[in-house]
């Protein structure tokens, strides 16, 4: 493998079968949540009710993390990531049945609302697992020398799935209803439940076989939390994601503030991923591995202030343009993240790290729309994503300031430790 080869990790097969996969698993999962937002709006016509929906997946995903991961440490990678894809097709079935005419047209729509409440709640229970299962995964398709560009092509599948996901799911709502668009949402997953058998069963790694669950989840929390790096680069991510994010009331902009129709709703939740295109070209050929931590604390400050500059536009071309640009630094963002995180994680934690990140990140997704339906409800729409951004730019600042081994970070001194090390 040339150094610096922006396709090293391409050059494993089984790799390969996990992108397209991925793609294929986020692809119907970034629609799915579009549809839910879309349909649950049109229902209740309440912001509160799409901040709901954010509770309904952040308590379980947030709550089962460290269990999650201690067990995806102690089982084998593939047979779990093939249970939760399995598992995922019976939420996808669920909702492809609760929009149906029949349902629509015998149930309540309190009733309806339940159903899909309870089908959002049961996907945070399999959150908890996907992201500590998958970031485990990943470290054991390809060689810690690639690692880095692994990182890169898993993240940018992961933010270029969103862009399509979010830009089909606005336009199929539109062509073919939303029914028929959680139809073919299912035949998605389940196209994902056919790859995953591609890929060969993986050894385990754990160690601590007489470690109790108590011992096991409180060595995985320590190494967090008493590594400034790690820390500092997932509480920048948690802060842009919890307060500077503005996905869940984006049906908000599209029908009351910018009169863009179930379009434009598509064309702003494209717009926010549709940046991390560039940012897969670019970090592919450009690795991020130099002055990592000044890149990083860049790229979180340069989300919120296009954030704000979303929740004061009032004209749909801007409103994109700045979201586009969003998406461009928390792609970069979240490249940095996951090469932080894959680069300094022991290979017997990586489930108890990865359920932590899903706590501080993928759980602040949800929560973050929480906060965002509140504050859409209390001070309008536009208002609450100005301070959200706001905060963003604070909280970048105050790290950048504060955490010194995160500001000087620089990985290339890790890589070159890894690529010793399998020489030896």
């Amino acid at each position: 493998m040339a150094k610096n080869d922006p396709y090293a990790a391409l050059r494993f097969k089984e790799f390969n079968i996990f992108l397209l996969l991925r793609f294929a698993l986020v692809l119907a999962w970034s629609m799915q949540f579009v549809v839910i937002e879309w349909q649950v709006y049109a229902l209740t016509e309440d912001p509160l009710s799409l901040g709901i929906i954010g509770l309904c997946e952040f308590l379980p995903a947030f709550l089962l993390a460290p269990f999650a991961g201690h067990i995806v440490d102690k089982k084998e990678k593939r047979n779990l990531f093939t249970l939760c894809i399995a598992l995922f097709s019976l939420i996808s079935f669920g909702l492809f049945w609760l929009t149906s005419e029949y349902i629509e047209a015998n149930w309540e729509t309190g009733s309806i609302l339940f159903g899909i409440y309870a089908l959002v709640f049961f996907g945070g229970v399999l959150r908890a697992f996907f992201g500590p299962t998958i970031f485990s995964l990943i470290a054991l398709l390809v060689p810690k020398r690639a690692y880095p560009n692994a990182a890169t092509w898993s993240s940018s599948t992961w933010k270029g799935a969103n862009v399509f996901g979010a830009l089909c799911a606005g336009f199929l709502i539109a062509w073919i209803g939303v029914h028929y668009t959680l139809g073919i949402i299912f035949i998605l997953v389940m196209f994902a439940l056919l790859l995953v058998f591609r890929i060969g069963k993986k050894p385990i790694l754990y160690k601590g076989n007489n470690e109790s669950v108590k011992e096991s989840l409180k060595a995985g929390l320590s190494f967090v939390f008493n590594d400034k790096v790690i820390l500092g680069a997932l509480t920048l991510d948690m802060i842009a994601v919890l307060f500077g994010g503005a996905v869940a009331i984006f049906a908000v902009f599209a029908k009351d503030i910018l009169d863009a129709g179930p379009k434009g709703f598509g064309l702003l939740n494209a717009a926010l991923s549709s940046g991390s295109i560039i940012t897969m070209l670019a970090t592919t050929y450009l690795p991020i591995t130099k002055n990592t931590g000044k890149k990083l604390l860049v790229s979180v400050f340069g989300f919120g202030v296009f954030m704000i500059i979303f929740g004061a536009s009032k004209l749909l071309w801007l409103s994109v343009v700045a979201l586009f640009f969003s998406g461009v630094f928390d792609g970069v963002s979240m490249v940095i993240r996951q090469t932080i995180l894959q680069l300094k994680t022991p290979d017997e934690m990586r489930g108890r790290v990865g359920a932590v990140n899903s706590m501080f990140v993928g759980s602040s997704n949800e929560l973050g729309a929480l906060e965002s339906g509140i504050a859409a409800k209390l001070f309008g729409a536009p208002l609450a994503v100005v301070l959200g951004g706001t905060v963003t730019l604070i909280i970048a600042a105050v790290i950048g300031v504060k955490n010194k081994p995160l500001r000087e970070l620089d990985l290339r001194k890790d890589i070159e430790e890894h690529e010793l090390e399998e020489i030896l």
